[in-house]
C-alpha cells in the first residue's frame, strides 16, 4: 500500500479519522480518498474496509449477503440462486463465494461467475471468459462484476445443459 499511495493502511485510516468522516460509511470514505487524495479504486476499497473494521464494523456473512439480496420482493428468486450456487460450487473444490451488496461472486483463482437478483423476476448469471464460446444465451455483461457475458435466468428450467456447459467453460478459463 505504501508503495502505491505513499502511506500505509494505518496511516490512511488516521487520515480518514482526522477528517471527521464516519469510517463505517465506506462509500463516503472511498469518495473522499478518490476526490481529495487521488487514491485508486483497489486501494480505496482496502482503506475504507480497514477504517470501518477499526471502528467496529464487521462484514456480513455470505448467508447474510444472500438473505439480503433474495428477500422481500425478490424472495421468489431464492430457489434459482440456490440451484446456481450448487452448480457453481460443484465445479471444483477450489470454488469459493464472496459477498457483495448487489451480487455474489464465485472465485477460483479469480472471479469466474457472479449471481445477482437483477429484477423481481430475473437472476443474472455473469460469466467471465477469456475466449467466449458461441452461444445464443450469452449477452454482453458490461458493468456487471468481472463478467464478460451474462445469462438471464427467470426459472429453474432456464438452468439447462447449455448453461451448465457455459459455467464449466468459465470455470476452466479462470483457473
Amino acid at each position: 500500500m505504501k508503495e502505491r499511495t505513499g502511506k500505509s493502511v494505518d496511516e490512511w485510516v488516521a487520515v480518514v479519522n482526522e477528517h471527521g468522516l464516519d469510517p463505517r460509511d465506506q462509500l463516503a470514505v472511498r469518495n473522499f480518498l478518490k476526490n481529495q487524495h487521488g487514491v485508486l479504486q483497489n486501494s480505496q476499497w482496502a482503506i475504507a474496509d480497514a477504517a470501518a473494521r477499526a471502528a467496529g464494523w464487521t462484514p456480513p456473512s455470505i448467508a447474510e449477503y444472500v438473505d439480503n439480496q433474495f428477500s422481500g420482493p425478490k424472495a421468489g428468486l431464492r430457489p434459482i440462486y440456490t440451484a446456481l450456487e450448487k452448480l457453481l460450487l460443484a465445479l471444483g473444490d477450489d470454488v469459493s463465494i464472496e459477498g457483495r451488496s448487489s451480487y455474489l461472486p464465485f472465485i477460483r483463482r479469480r472471479q469466474f461467475a457472479a449471481v445477482a437478483a437483477t429484477t423481481r423476476t430475473r437472476v443474472d448469471l455473469g460469466l467471465r471468459f477469456t475466449d467466449p464460446p458461441a452461444s445464443g444465451l450469452l449477452a454482453d455483461a458490461r458493468g456487471f462484476a468481472q463478467a464478460t457475458h451474462k445469462i438471464g435466468i427467470a426459472s429453474l428450467d432456464d438452468i439447462n445443459d447449455e448453461v451448465r456447459e457455459l459455467t464449466r467453460f468459465a470455470y476452466d478459463q479462470n483457473g
